[in-house]
């Protein structure tokens, strides 16, 4: 069943699962089996028992396994959290756990730091490769002028390079370096020589592959291992992955390596609220031990080792962004169709589509950030 599927839905069961769903939808504008492109049509009997019972992640699941559908899921996402159903619907259990694991355990510990390139960097470059735009920028683009996704993309990574004054000759150090795209543009455009590190051997081959020929080093290599002098610091759709628990010795290693006189760059997801949740199917299927910083967390944590020099949020970027990258999924699929099963496909579907729609409703958040160790003089940060 493919996202434009107009196979007849189910008929909807008299049940208590089904009413309470119905209930919980009064109000968002979304209803089931309707005719509004961000209608849910439901091809599944259990399928409001298992949202009901697992939430989230159930209903997740519930699309991956083709049990439901909407031609239009970011617009139903949107809906469904302006009309307050995010954090209802996570069930307490879930929402418990995940507290209890990340207040008893360091999810994102150096013995685990491998975890998540494993599990979605390294799912395949061919994927990727499609999915984004030329630049292999995994993260959102800068959409005040652009018009494409490459255009976005570039601009985002000049705007960083701009906002971190480089001059030819710096040393730069990339912490979460992808596949190499910050690392690329800045030692083409603007001279420096740049170390990479990232966490993913599939991102680390190809980043090496089209930094070849430039002062570029990438390494396999977690951000606590790192040792060195750096005069700039930038830290691009990485921080997501660090952890409360971590956030210290994060700050610790970015002044710890960075010049008296340096600039550090912080390019994060951001979350409205300080508590630590995370959404299970994400922490599941898509980005797994992943915890949003708060503000607070930021400026808590950075406040003994760095001074903030500017702060922007342009967040409602993210869902361009986000849209962008959908349609180059469903345009491009067929190219490694071979490669991956149906499932995979709907997962890629619902992870992009309903992140596009939190970032919408404005629940989610996109900073940069730049610090410095406090040097003197004026900071004007361009936009």
């Amino acid at each position: 069943m493919t996202s434009d599927s107009r196979i007849a839905p189910l008929t909807l069961p008299d049940t208590r699962a089904r009413r309470i769903v119905e209930q919980l939808l009064a109000g968002s504008g979304v209803t089931l089996n309707g005719n509004q492109p961000w209608d849910l049509r439901v091809y599944h009997p259990d399928f409001f028992s298992r949202v009901l019972h697992q939430g989230t992640l159930g209903l997740g699941e519930a699309y991956m396994d083709g049990w439901w559908e909407c031609d239009r899921i970011d617009e139903m996402a949107c809906r469904l959290l302006l009309h307050g159903l995010g954090e209802r619907a996570h069930t307490p259990t879930e929402r418990l756990m995940y507290r209890l694991q990340s207040g008893f355990f360091n999810l994102q510990s150096k013995a685990r730091a491998y975890i998540v390139g494993e599990a979605h960097y390294d799912l395949g470059n061919d994927l990727f490769e499609r999915m984004l735009d030329p630049t292999m920028c995994y993260s959102c683009g800068y959409w005040k002028e652009a018009k494409t996704l490459h255009e976005a993309q570039r601009a985002k990574l000049e705007l960083a390079c701009r906002k971190l004054e480089l001059r030819p000759g710096m040393r730069v150090l990339d912490i979460g370096c992808g596949w190499g795209s910050f690392a690329e543009h800045a030692a083409r455009h603007h001279g420096v020589e740049v170390t990479g590190i990232t966490i993913s051997r599939e991102q680390a081959a190809l980043a090496r592959k089209r930094c070849a020929g430039l002062p570029v080093e990438i390494r396999l290599q977690d951000y606590r291992e790192l040792e060195g002098h750096f005069e700039r610091i930038v830290s691009i759709g990485m921080f997501e992955h660090v952890g409360h628990r971590n956030y210290p010795t994060y700050f610790a290693t970015v002044e710890r390596l960075l010049a008296e006189d340096g600039l550090f760059l912080l390019h994060t997801i951001g979350s409205n609220s300080s508590e630590i949740t995370a959404d299970p199917w994400i922490n599941k299927y898509i980005f797994p031990n992943g915890v949003l910083p708060s503000a607070a967390d930021i400026a808590a944590t950075s406040e003994a080792r760095l001074l903030m020099e500017d702060w922007q949020n342009f967040g409602a970027d993210y869902d361009r962004t986000l849209m962008a990258w959908l349609a180059n999924v469903d345009e491009r699929w067929h190219e490694i169709a071979a490669n991956y099963n149906e499932r995979t496909r709907r997962m890629f579907r619902y992870y992009l589509s309903a992140c596009a729609g939190g970032f919408r409703a404005r629940h989610l958040q996109l900073w940069q950030v730049v610090f410095s160790r406090g040097r003197l003089g004026r900071y004007d940060a361009p936009r």
